[in-house]
């Protein structure tokens, strides 16, 4: 389990900030992890705030809300930029699904952290296609703290780390929840890996 390297606020000049990178494939309880570290946040009396894509809109429209149906307010942006004007004078800053932001997100989480955040972040590491997915790979990189979670494989009952698409759509993003999608192992998601149409 994670265990946050500083809480309560800190009102010292030049204070320092960081970034947290929460991944893993669908399934593997990332929204839950951060949800937990917000609530975390808030109870050392924390100012936080909390941002999610507009168009992810599965579960509500402005919460973010885990599979498992735990759920924290937060704001819908279309761009990553608006985060750092949002963010205002927070102590925290969380980010869901970053993955569907441009690569903007990194400058944004990188600017954040400079001015004294805590910036938390969760997002898919890989796509349907087993590939790395928009800029979590370099918000993985500049990450000072990065924690993968696994799923349980819907095939093998094995670790998932594969979020393996079950229609033959090719969209790079689609949303969908156990309808569209499972967790996978290794084995089990190369085994029925479909080759995209070129």
């Amino acid at each position: 389990m994670f265990i946050e390297p500083q809480l309560g606020r800190s009102n010292k000049p030049g204070k320092s900030g960081w970034i947290e990178v929460i991944c893993g494939c669908m399934f593997s309880g990332k929204t839950e992890e951060l949800i937990r570290r917000l609530n975390r946040a808030l109870i050392a009396k924390q100012r936080v705030e909390i941002f999610k894509p507009t168009m992810d809109t599965r579960y509500h429209d402005q919460k973010i809300v885990s599979h498992s149906e735990r759920e924290i307010r937060s704001t819908p942006v279309d761009f990553a930029n608006d985060i750092v004007l949002l963010a205002g004078t927070c102590d925290v800053v969380g980010i869901d699904e970053a993955q569907f932001f441009d690569d903007s997100i990194i400058e944004v989480c990188n600017t954040l952290a400079n001015s004294g955040k805590r910036v938390i972040v969760a997002g898919l590491d890989m796509d349907y296609e087993g590939k790395p997915f928009g800029p979590m790979p370099h918000l993985l990189a500049i990450a000072e703290y990065v924690t993968k979670v696994h799923a349980i494989c819907a095939q093998t009952g094995e670790l998932a780390s594969y979020s393996f698409r079950l229609n033959a759509n090719n969209a790079k993003v689609m949303l969908g929840e156990k309808d569209s999608y499972e967790a996978r192992s290794r084995q089990a998601f190369f085994k029925h890996l479909r080759k995209p149409k070129s």
